[in-house]
């Protein structure tokens, strides 16, 4: 009993030591944010003159709000798009006799193994062909079919495994496909849902590359390109870069932190159950 009690708690130590080691990044980029230009490149972790002029400057620039707001009308866009497409397909590859549906199923998702690098330059001639450089739907779209397949593989697999009994049940009282779909089967797959939602959100809240190429224009930026605009005014004054840093940061932690528990429970419903 008294070995049993000393492993577990020198194992809660241990992990209490690598939690905290790999916090201490975000723990100096916050701190960062809130130190006054003298003290900004001190070795210390917690500074002992806290200030918030760095968030006020960060505010007072009009263009920090408008690219948050880019970024918030993109994200949510491509999760609801994402999520309402990979519903339908995986629906209909589920529970529809389609014609080699199994062959549409392993192309789609074997999208999954292509390197996003491969995609930029072909997807970025596309884009300006088709008129939508420095357009939402420039984000917004391929944002949606990269996601799709992740989102085909959790739901498909989540519907795989849902009782058919409830479904010949309704058909029994009339039901038809999308009365089950969207009466029956969606409400009892919402955490699989979660999880397309908090992973498409995070992806694409913190994408940068494909925005920094799509969004030219000062005024379409999404957020994760800030920093680049501070990077030059604020160069000697690391207080506000990182201020825009930890802004930019703050929200996909949050929305994972609130989320966490349907995250992990969907995961485990729409690929390990059966």
């Amino acid at each position: 009993m008294r070995s049993s009690l000393l492993s577990r708690s020198l194992a809660y130590l241990v992990l209490i030591v690598i939690t905290f080691l790999s916090l201490v990044p975000t723990i100096y980029l916050i701190d960062v944010s809130f130190r006054n230009p003298v003290d900004s490149f001190s070795p210390a972790l917690i500074t002992p003159n806290p200030t918030i002029a760095n968030y006020q400057t960060v505010f007072s620039d009009p263009s920090f709000l408008h690219n948050f707001l880019n970024s918030v009308i993109i994200s949510l866009s491509a999760v609801m798009a994402t999520i309402l497409i990979a519903v339908f397909a995986s629906f209909a590859l589920s529970r529809i006799k389609i014609p080699a549906r199994t062959l549409i199923f392993n192309v789609i998702i074997s999208s999954l193994m292509i390197p996003f690098a491969a995609l930029i330059v072909p997807l970025t001639v596309l884009l300006k062909n088709m008129g939508l450089l420095n357009n939402y739907l420039g984000l917004i779209g391929p944002f949606t079919a990269i996601g799709t397949p992740f989102g085909l593989l959790i739901i498909k697999s989540a519907m795989d495994n849902f009782p058919q009994e409830l479904e010949e049940a309704a058909i029994m009282d009339g039901a038809d496909n999308f009365y089950i779909l969207w009466r029956i089967i969606v409400p009892l797959i919402r955490p699989s849902l979660f999880v397309i939602g908090i992973w498409q959100f995070l992806y694409t809240w913190n994408e940068f590359f494909l925005a920094l190429v799509v969004m030219t224009q000062p005024s379409m930026k999404t957020v994760s390109l800030v920093p680049l605009q501070f990077q030059g005014p604020y160069l000697s004054d690391p207080g506000a870069l990182f201020a825009v840093l930890t802004l930019v940061s703050v929200i996909p932690m949050v929305v994972y932190a609130a989320m966490q528990k349907w995250f992990v429970g969907g995961l485990m419903e729409g690929s390990i159950k059966g």
